[in-house]
Order: structure tokens, then sequence, then C-alpha cells
């Protein structure tokens, strides 16, 4: 009797160890796999989407960083949802806390004067966390990510993160949105240290999106593009003002530059690279984006 006492004891706590998913909102997104956020015990630094219902075989995996490096993994919930549904498997830095409704349209952006820094503080979030999500991703999800195929995205700070983590080697591609390297070295609020001599260590190619003049990042996101030569890079600025189209059902046009970069890059989609390569590629013909291209095919 006791060995039996014993045994459902030890049962129930391995039962215990097994790790909890809880799933956070409805699918959405407008790819072919709708896509819902979760939160795993076995990751409480990060939220994770991928595909309600995932398409056979292996997901591209995608990192991602959040505006001020925040940990809230459902910040830019709607825009991660619509990756996720195209195919992916993203690991946002942060555990999941307050999730906002889908905007169906954007708040004029705010003037750059008018955008007072907050006193700095210690990041929220870091580069080593963010690159963690591939180790947890390999151990906990190896029948779904492809870890040969990963990229890491990031927001303001985030986009910091995203570029200092593009050095390390397992990296595929880099996208910076309102985002840029400090033009004055210690001149911004976040502890994420990367120089302008730092972009030399990007090894992949690289999509910088900038939200116009009213952009706080904006001067030094084009200082970056212009610096950049020995990569592959793409510049896309739109007016939106430093938070972008984030807010938005499906992420609006940030959603659509980030899935169609993430199709060309991660699955080499030749409809996808129509977007961003050739003389009358997709956003060069759309008059609401201004386009630098270094270095990117000239024929799709």
């Amino acid at each position: 009797m006791r060995q039996i006492l014993l045994l459902t004891a030890l049962l129930a706590s391995a039962a215990s160890a097994e790790p909890m998913t809880r799933v956070i909102g409805a699918p959405a997104g407008s790819g072919p796999w709708p896509a819902v956020a979760e939160a795993h015990s076995d990751a409480p630094g990060y939220t994770i989407y991928l595909p309600a219902r995932p398409p056979r075989g292996k997901l591209p995996l995608v990192l991602w960083g959040n505006g001020g490096c925040r940990n809230n993994g459902v910040s830019v919930s709607h825009f991660l949802r619509e990756i996720a549904s195209h195919g992916y498997v993203v690991v946002a830095n942060g555990a999941p806390a307050e999730e906002t409704p889908a905007l169906t349209a954007l708040p004029p952006p705010k003037p750059a004067s008018a955008f007072t820094p907050p006193p700095a503080k210690a990041d929220e979030t870091s580069v080593a966390q963010l690159l963690g999500g591939i180790d947890w991703a390999a151990k906990a999800m190896p029948a779904q990510v492809d870890t040969q195929r990963i990229a890491v995205l990031g927001h303001s700070c985030g986009g910091l993160q995203a570029i200092s983590a593009g050095a390390d080697p397992r990296i595929a591609t880099v996208m910076a949105f309102n985002s840029g390297v400090y033009n004055r070295p210690g001149g911004g609020v976040t502890g994420t240290w990367v120089s302008k001599a730092d972009l030399a260590k990007l090894h992949t190619p690289i999509a910088y999106i900038l939200g116009g003049p009213t952009d706080i990042a904006y001067e030094n996101g084009s200082d970056d593009v212009a610096r950049i030569e020995h990569v592959p890079v793409f510049y896309g600025n739109i007016d939106t003002g430093h938070g972008g189209t984030f807010s938005l059902v499906n992420g609006g046009a940030y959603g659509r530059v980030a899935v169609g970069w993430l199709d060309w890059q991660l699955k080499h989609d030749k409809r996808a690279e129509a977007m961003f390569a050739g003389p009358a590629c997709g956003l060069c013909t759309d008059r609401a984006w201004t386009i630098v291209r270094k270095h990117l095919p000239e024929k799709p």
C-alpha cells in the first residue's frame, strides 16, 4: 500500500512538472494559418506566437524585441499574430501583460520635438534574453521550429536589441523598426549598448523601417543605412511617426512589409522578393513610401 501511495505521489509530481500553456486571445492574422499568442510555463520571459493549426513541417523562427525593451510580449500582438499566421513561430521578449484592442486608423503622429525622453533606467529585457529564445525553441519545439531559418526583429529599443543580436551567426536576417544606433554614444535612454562600429558585425541582409521625420529614430536609422556598405540593406520610410502601424488590425503596413521581407529572406519567395527588388518593386511604386536600397538584386 505504501509503495502504491509513493508511486501515485511521484506520478502526480511528474505531471505537475509538465509545462503548461495558456492561450491569449482568439486566432487572428490574414495568413492561411490564423495564429494565437501563448504563455508557456517553461518560458516565463517570453510570449510565443504560432498558427493555431500549423501546417506540416518545421516553421522559420522569428525573434522579437519590444519597444522600450519592455517586458510585455503582447505589446504589438496584432502585428506578431499577423506574422505567425503566414507560417512562422515568433518568440517575443517579455511575458504577456496588457494587450490593447486593434485600431482601424492611426492617430496623427506627434512631432519629434514633443518627445521628452524618460529618465534612463535599466531595460526590462536584454539581447541575451532575445537570443535565448533560440535555445528555448530548439528544446521545447524541435518538431515545429526550423532553427536554420531565424530572423530577429524589434521596435525602437527592441530594434537596437535586434541590431545587436544580428551579429549572432545563427541569424539569417534583421529588421529594425523605428530604430537606429544613436548618433551620439550614450545619447539614449536604454542600457542596450550598440555603437556605429558594431554595424560592421552584421552579416545578413537588414531592413530598416522608419516613420518619417516625426519619428525620433529617423535621423539615427537613416545614418545607419548611409554607413552600411558590406551587406544588403533595404530602407523603407513611411509617415507614421515613432509608433508605426503596429496597433492597427494585422499590424497595418508594417505587418505586410514584415511578412514580405520574411517570406523573401527565409522562404525565398519570388513574389515577396518583388516587393523589395527590381526597378518597379512593389514598395518603390507606392507613393506612401520613400525607399533606399543598397546591394539588393536589381531584378526580382
